[in-house]
């Protein structure tokens, strides 16, 4: 077929000609599905979103996964793709820096730096003199220091698309423009039609690359995508007299304090990018202006001023200077900045490749990534903080207006570790949450659960604990842990993800699923995982057999539409029913060497390790409320987990708490459930993503080689380019790390960290790092860069605590003998 002659099949359609539907294809083309390929546009390529981007990209970043994408980014434009294509992109590399006035941005610039570390960037902090000595026109008053990305620059959006675009073609990728889709629907055969005013292609895999026009795109085929259309402005000045004598291009200027935004050469005039922090402005809320193309808002001067009046404050020479051109233009913002990248919920084969705020920045990476999880079934990089399934039928047209107005006054804020996100809150609270809150549970929310991450006490507030270094709530949540290691601790872990599998082809399904053995005794309890074709992880989850054909699983809350469509996907003819529990159901954690005697003041089961093994699992009464109980604990302590049906919740955890006051029973949240589990060496999603297999992982003990379950021989016989390693760090006091830090052997960079907890029971720093294979022996000494200053770390071969694991499993006459 010729690229001009209209199809009626192909493997991949993708609708959306703008930097990310373009990017997908490209990146398509490379793996190997170019030829079976089609890209959709209803006007002109870019004539949505991505022709009036500013078109910059920085290496200043903290976030790990998007790092490797920005810095395959730029060396994309900044020679790969012209020499590829023969197509001018118009790079400018004039590196940038990003401005710090405040400790806090300064720490953050110190993380940043670590993290640039970690991936091999050219990165530097910088004082006042050396900013002044590249950029002599900015007004420096007050300014701390800054990141200096040398390698940073900006770019044409419209000819790096067009770039990609030839690149496409020239791998088979045929590119329809002014081609409107007006529906996309599935067939009862599974396949995707898309109807335009063309013709009607049936596809396997569609893709909605459709920018600003992406959320109404899914509701043709029933999805509510996370998103909303926020405007941005920027401004170019007349020319710049100051400029003509340079012979270089300055840097680009990163101010998020003064600018909120960021001020750059546009040629020889100025051009001023300002995220305002008041009133931002939603549009296209119901509908889309499909006719439109190259659109823009006339300029809201009143909303923007304050911030402009300031970046004329810092660049003097522009004050004088009239307004040549002002871009007003629509772009996506889902409820937590980040793009939506990878499946839809609930449905295959229709993929997200949209919600990008950032598409000249992020979307060349993120779309090869997607291009290698549609093809070889995982991503390269880990894409939790892009998977679309990370909402839930919670996010509604209105709440994501509301999220997305917040998202967009974020932008340029300081992105503070565990930043408490409040817009919209709650959404889906437990039956426990008013009666915390007023005991000082400060929540957090996790696929729209509130959980708890710290109860406020002795005058410690929410506001408190936001740094880089620690603050006064370390303390607090030192203080929940030892509650838990002493006494006896209770958490509400209701935003568990609880799904129950049942029916005749329940066992069938399931084994052919994990890689651990299925328990085999009702009451039974297994840790396992699940993988994808590539081997890779896909999530971990307990599985705990309620009875003959009838299983009950738990994994962390943002898994929980992952689980369900990946039962959905490989569920073929079996005869099973899924049912998902998490809200309807409960969930307490009961932990400490005094658990068994608060449960045994309001049961009668026989709790002893005779009549409730460890890891084992019974359904009980407590306090007058049939329950399941586990006996597990995630802390690593004797404890049990119980599974309560919402409606017995507040009863059970009152009784708990009124049997437990003689113990010293606390409340404790996310915050020590994580330090506790760090110092027991158990890993979590940190650590566990599609990133890497079970070997990777250091997980192979939950594997079986006697069955077969999918990605078996990918996970067994994988090469090992890195290997997780469990990390004790010499603590300073004061910075204790966030994850994404540098690590290093003998000044070789050797990994980076995944997960980082401060342990108080152990006194020490605990991390754990991927690390590489000959970095991972027990013993070794490595250095982590940490608040940009380097620490001693040591590779750890046991669990810091209780190394034995006897605390889980101990026997009521033990505790009766302490």
């Amino acid at each position: 077929m010729s690229q001009k002659e209209f199809p009626t099949h192909a493997r991949v359609v993708i609708v959306g000609g703008g930097v990310m539907g373009v990017g997908l294809a490209y990146h398509l083309g490379h793996e190997g599905w170019g030829a079976d390929t089609v890209l959709l546009e209803k006007a002109e390529l870019t004539s949505g979103s991505t022709w009036h981007a500013a078109g910059q990209i920085t290496h200043s970043t903290s976030s790990f996964s998007l790092g490797k994408c920005v810095d395959y980014n730029i060396g994309l434009y900044s020679g790969g793709l012209e020499r590829e294509t023969g197509q001018p992109v118009t790079w400018h590399g004039c590196g940038s820096f990003r401005l710090a006035y405040t400790g806090d941005e300064m720490d953050w610039l110190r993380h940043t730096l670590s993290v640039g570390r970690a991936l091999g960037f050219n990165i530097e902090l910088v004082g006042p003199d050396r900013i002044a000595e590249l950029h002599p026109f900015y007004n420096l008053d007050g300014v701390l220091g800054a990141l200096h990305t040398p390698d940073d620059g900006h770019v044409d959006p419209t000819n790096v698309t067009m770039a990609m675009a030839a690149g496409a073609r020239a791998k088979g990728v045929r590119i329809f423009r002014h081609t409107r889709a007006t529906n996309i629907t599935q067939a009862p055969s599974g396949e995707w039609v898309v109807e335009t005013d063309k013709g009607i292609i049936t596809c396997e895999h569609v893709v909605n690359a459709g920018g600003t026009y992406a959320r109404q795109m899914g509701e043709w085929s029933g999805l509510q995508l996370p998103m909303t259309s926020m405007t941005h402005h920027y401004f170019v000045t007349e020319p710049v007299p100051e400029f003509e004598a340079l012979d270089k291009e300055l840097p680009v200027i990163r101010d998020d304090k003064k600018v909120s935004g960021y001020i750059r050469m546009e040629q020889k005039r100025g051009l001023i990018g300002i995220y305002e922090k008041a009133n931002p402005n939603a549009v296209w809320i119901d509908k889309c202006p499909w006719d439109y193309e190259n659109w823009l808002f006339d300029a809201d001067y009143d909303r923007v001023m304050p911030w402009l009046e300031e970046s004329l404050n810092r660049m003097p020479i522009f004050a004088e200077l009239g307004i040549q051109r002002e871009v007003h233009g629509a772009i996506s913002h889902p409820p937590d900045g980040n793009p939506l990248i990878g499946p839809a919920p609930g449905v295959k084969n229709y993929w997200c490749c949209c919600g990008t705020q950032i598409g000249i920045g992020w979307g060349p990476g993120l779309t090869r990534e997607l291009a290698r999880w549609m093809v070889h079934g995982a991503a390269d990089i880990s894409m939790r903080d892009y998977d679309p399934r990370r909402f839930g039928s919670y996010a509604t047209k209105e709440w994501l207006v509301v999220t997305a107005k917040e998202d967009y006054c974020l932008r340029h804020e300081i992105p503070f570790p565990h930043f408490n996100r409040l817009a919209g809150r709650p959404v889906k609270p437990s039956p426990l949450y008013e009666r915390l809150k007023a005991k000082g549970a400060v929540y957090e929310e996790v696929y729209g659960h509130e959980r708890p991450r710290w109860f406020a006490r002795d005058g410690v507030e929410q506001r408190d604990y936001y740094g880089f270094g620690r603050t006064p709530v370390h303390d607090v949540v030192g203080a929940e842990c030892r509650a838990v290691r002493q006494a006896v601790g209770i958490m509400d872990i209701s935003a568990f993800t609880k799904v129950e599998v049942s029916g005749p082809d329940a066992e069938r399904l399931l084994d052919g699923l994990v890689a651990n053995r299925l328990p085999q005794k009702v009451g039974g309890i297994a840790l396992t995982h699940m993988l994808n074709r590539r081997g890779r992880i896909e999530l971990e989850t307990t599985v705990v057999k309620l009875a003959e054909g009838r299983f009950y699983l738990v994994c962390a809350a943002f898994f929980e539409q992952r689980l369900l469509d990946h039962l959905a996907a490989h569920r073929g003819g079996a005869d099973v029913t899924v049912t998902c529990l998490s809200t309807d159901w409960a969930a307490l954690a009961l932990n400490g060497p005094r658990a068994r005697d608060v449960l045994a003041a309001c049961t009668d089961a026989d709790l002893s390790n005779a009549g409730f093994r460890w890891l084992s699992a019974q359904e009980i009464e407590v306090a007058g409320h049939r329950l399941w109980a586990f006996r597990m604990s995630y802390a690593g302590e004797l404890g049990w987990e119980l599974h309560i049906p919402r409606d017995s919740a507040l009863a059970v955890y009152d009784a708990l708490w009124a049997a437990g006051t003689p113990h010293g029973i606390a409340d404790y949240g996310s915050f020590a459930m994580n330090a506790l589990r760090m110092e027991k060496a158990f890993k979590g999603a940190g650590e566990l993503t599609n990133e890497v297999t079970l070997a990777e992982a250091d997980v192979l003990r939950f594997a079986r080689t006697d069955k077969d379950y999918l990605g078996k021989d990918r996970t067994l016989n994988s090469d090992l380019p890195w290997v997780c390693a469990y990390l004790s760090i010499a603590p300073d006091g004061k910075h204790d790390g966030h994850g994404g830090e540098a690590v290093l052997m003998e000044g070789r960079r050797v990994g980076s960290t995944a997960s980082v907890a401060f342990g108080h029971t152990v006194g020490q720093v605990l991390a754990f790092a991927y690390v590489k294979p000959e970095a991972a022996t027990p013993g070794q000494s490595l250095t982590v860069i940490i608040a940009g200053a380097p620490r001693e770390a040591t590779v750890l071969g046991q669990p810091a605590h209780d190394p034995d694991s006897l605390l889980p499993r101990t026997d009521a006459t033990m505790v009766l003998a302490t």
